[in-house]
């Protein structure tokens, strides 16, 4: 499991011309679900999100999390974090779970991201063709995977 965790001003998710949902200062997360992953990445992923340091303290060093800065948080899926490139030129997606596997873990992941946390989880819809726009504070991106567990 792979997120790609940007620290933002302000993020939305737009659908068919609609806003689905929206977020201040926070977290905006892309969740990609790899063939294989299971409950324990999820746990062990959002366990590290939601204490993440990449917020400023009165000294302007990242040293707060998304908790600590009472902040928002947006969870989108995103199977193309599992994109393989190294054939050609047109990314391949078979590592990228399948829905009957990656649906379950997203749900899991965005359940127990809201126990962690205490606050409410927004989302975009899974496997909906999304318009994801936000603005990146810093910019402050993260990659983090939990086949790579640093």
């Amino acid at each position: 499991m792979r997120v790609v965790i940007q620290r933002v001003s302000n993020a939305s998710v737009i659908i068919e011309g609609q806003v689905k949902s929206k977020i201040g200062s926070g977290l905006l997360i892309l969740l990609g679900i790899e063939v294989g992953d299971q409950v324990d990445d999820a746990d062990w992923l959002c366990g590290k999100v939601s204490r993440l340091r990449i917020f400023s303290d009165e000294a302007g060093i990242m040293n707060l999390s998304v908790l600590d800065i009472d902040g928002e948080i947006m969870v989108v899926s995103q199977f193309t974090l599992h994109a393989s490139t190294r054939k050609g030129n047109r990314p391949a997606y078979f590592r990228a779970a399948q829905p009957d596997q990656a649906i379950p873990l997203y749900e899991h992941f965005i359940r127990k991201l809201k126990e962690e946390t205490g606050k409410s989880i927004m989302t975009g819809e899974f496997g909906a063709m999304m318009q994801v726009e936000m603005t990146n504070d810093g910019p402050v991106t993260i990659i983090i995977d939990s086949k790579n567990r640093e």
